[in-house]
């Protein structure tokens, strides 16, 4: 009987099918951060419409924490298939910590470098700028450093539930 892994791979056109294998952990690490960028996205607006209405670098780097702490599990468990040590959490929340100014760079640079904020520009140009800055351009650049840090750095080390799986049979597909 097929995995759930092996079913959803069917789904996929047959051209695509050896670019996902290849780069399974690539795909994983964005589906990951699709989830993650909806939630923060999520968050970062209803803190924007109340509590830190006039506060959006503080709202979205709230949003942005706690998108990253959901990230850190889905990632370990599953992009990335780490095994955990105390030593990986503290370089993720390092990695994060950094992921997070990165972040929020390009909001800071919209709102008090450029001046795209109100009296200056409309309301309507101000929460656009808000989000291709903060939201496209910062999680795009924030995306970047973190894949290339979390695989450097933090999940280094397979878990020894996978090791063993891959001595035991075929490798998954995705």
């Amino acid at each position: 009987m097929p995995s759930p892994t092996q079913r959803a791979l069917t789904a996929v056109p047959e051209r695509y099918r050896p670019f996902l294998v290849k780069h399974r952990k690539l795909v994983k690490f964005l589906v990951v951060g699709g989830t993650c960028f909806v939630l923060t996205m999520l968050i970062n607006f209803a803190l924007k419409m109340t509590v830190f209405e006039a506060k959006p670098v503080v709202a979205l780097t709230v949003a942005t924490v706690i998108a990253t702490a959901v990230s850190y599990v889905l990632n370990r468990q599953w992009s990335f298939r780490a095994a955990g040590k105390q030593r990986e959490a503290v370089l993720f929340v390092v990695v994060s910590a950094l992921a997070v100014g990165v972040n929020d760079l390009p909001l800071v640079a919209s709102r008090y470098l450029f001046d795209l904020r109100e009296p200056d520009v409309s309301h309507f140009t101000q929460e656009v700028a808000d989000f291709v800055s903060g939201m496209i351009i910062g999680t795009l650049v924030a995306m970047v450093f973190r894949y290339w840090a979390m695989n450097r750095f933090v999940f280094t080390r397979l878990s020894d539930r996978v090791t063993a799986q891959e001595q035991g049979r075929e490798p998954e597909r995705v």
